[in-house]
C-alpha cells in the first residue's frame, strides 16, 4: 500500500458536489473521515494509504473545479529541502533578493513614531548598508498600557519613507482582517513570533492574493519542527491561491529558557539546522534576544558565521529616546560598525 497525502486546490467557491465525488473516487467514507481535510472552501489534503493513487491525480486534475493537485509522500513537507539541495531565493524588488548568495541587512526602528523619525532612520540606515527598511504600524505588546503602533498612519509613514529612500519596507501583521490593508503598503508582511501558532493568519497570508513575501518569526517557545509546521501553513495557501513560489523566509530570533542574562538564548544551531532542512532563506534577528544593545553586535556575528541569509535590526537615530524596545535600538553609527564587520564574515562563509 502507497501513503500519501494529496493536495487539491478548488476553485472557489467550492461545489459540495465536487467534494463528495472527490471522496468517493478515493473510497473515503464522508466528509467527517479523520484522512480527510478541507481547508476553508479552497484546499482539500486527503492523508491516503491505497493503491493507485497516481492514477487518480490524473483523473481529478482534468475535472472541473479543481485548480491544482499535487501529491506528498508520507511524512513529506513543502517546506522540506529537495533531494538536490538547493537555495530559494526570494525576491522582494526587481533589485533585491533575499537569500544566498545575497546577504540582506534589514533595519529601522521597533516602532513608527513619526513621519520625520521614519524617514531620516531610513535614509541613515540606507547610507550604513541596509536594503530593506523595518519598522512597526501594529505592535503586540505584553501590557496593553504601552505604545501599540500607529496603525494605518504608520503604514503611510512607512510608505513616504520608502518614497524618499527607494528602501523597500517589512512591517508586521497581527489579524487576518488587517491583512489587506498592510499588504497595500508592504513590501513583506512579517508575522511575527506571537503569532508563529495563528494558524488561520498563517494560511491567509500565504493565499493573499496580493502574494507578498512573508517573514515568519520563531516563537519564542517553538521548536524547529514547529517552525517548519507554520511554514507549511503558508505553504498551503500559496499553493490553495495557484502561487508557485514559496515567497517565505524564516526568521531566528531567540526562545525562552532558563538563562535570565539576556531578554531570550539566542539558538544560533537553529540557523544552520534550518538551512539544512529547507531551501527557503533563514534571517536572524539579533536585537530581541539580546535586549540590550550591548549584545546585538556578537549575536548578530555570531549569527552571520552560522550562515545567517541577512539580520534584521533595530535601529533608531535616538535610541535611547524609542518609545518602543529602547534597551535595545543601535544607534546609526553603531549600526554602522556592525554592518563593517557582518558584510566581511558574510564574504567570508560565502567563498
Amino acid at each position: 500500500m502507497e501513503k500519501a497525502t494529496l493536495l487539491i486546490s478548488l476553485i472557489e467557491p467550492a461545489d459540495g458536489s465536487l467534494v463528495r465525488r472527490i471522496l468517493t473516487r478515493f473510497q473515503l467514507a464522508n466528509e467527517e473521515d479523520p484522512s480527510f481535510r478541507l481547508h476553508g472552501k479552497g484546499l482539500m489534503t486527503l492523508r491516503l494509504e491505497q493503491e493507485g493513487v497516481d492514477d487518480g491525480l490524473e483523473e481529478i486534475r482534468a475535472w472541473p473545479g479543481v485548480r491544482r493537485v499535487a501529491k506528498l509522500a508520507s511524512g513529506q513537507r513543502l517546506s522540506q529541502m529537495p533531494a538536490t539541495p538547493r537555495r530559494e531565493r526570494v525576491a522582494v524588488t526587481p533589485d533585491f533578493r533575499i537569500g544566498a548568495p545575497d546577504f540582506a541587512l534589514i533595519a529601522g526602528p521597533c516602532s513608527v513614531e513619526s513621519q520625520t523619525q521614519v524617514t531620516e532612520i531610513a535614509a541613515a540606515v540606507k547610507e550604513a548598508g541596509a536594503r530593506m527598511l523595518r519598522g512597526g504600524a501594529f505592535k503586540p505588546r505584553t501590557s496593553p498600557y504601552e505604545f501599540g503602533g500607529l496603525g494605518r498612519r504608520g503604514l503611510e509613514y512607512l510608505a513616504a519613507a520608502r518614497a524618499a529612500t527607494g528602501l523597500p519596507i517589512v512591517t508586521e501583521v497581527l489579524h487576518r482582517d488587517e491583512l489587506d490593508l498592510v499588504a497595500e503598503y508592504a513590501d513583506v508582511l512579517q508575522i511575527g513570533s506571537r503569532s508563529m501558532y495563528n494558524n488561520a493568519l498563517l494560511f491567509a497570508a500565504g493565499r493573499h492574493p496580493a502574494g507578498k513575501p512573508i517573514l515568519l518569526k520563531r516563537a519564542f517557545s517553538a521548536t524547529i519542527t514547529e517552525v517548519l509546521e507554520a511554514a507549511e501553513h503558508i505553504l498551503l495557501g500559496r499553493f490553495q491561491a495557484g502561487l508557485d513560489e514559496p515567497r517565505l523566509i524564516l526568521c531566528e530570533r531567540g526562545i525562552r529558557l532558563f538563562n535570565d542574562l539576556l531578554r531570550f538564548s539566542f539558538d544560533v544551531s537553529a540557523i544552520p539546522h534550518l538551512r539544512a532542512r529547507t531551501p527557503l532563506p533563514v534571517i536572524a534577528d539579533p536585537s530581541h534576544p539580546a535586549g540590550d544593545r550591548r549584545y546585538v553586535e556578537p549575536l548578530a556575528l555570531a549569527a552571520t558565521a552560522a550562515g545567517a541569509d541577512g539580520l534584521i535590526v533595530e535601529v533608531s537615530n535616538y535610541p535611547y529616546q524609542a518609545w518602543c524596545d529602547s534597551a535595545q535600538c543601535l544607534s546609526i553609527d553603531e549600526f554602522r560598525r556592525l554592518t563593517d564587520k557582518a558584510k566581511v564574515i558574510a564574504r567570508t562563509v560565502r567563498d
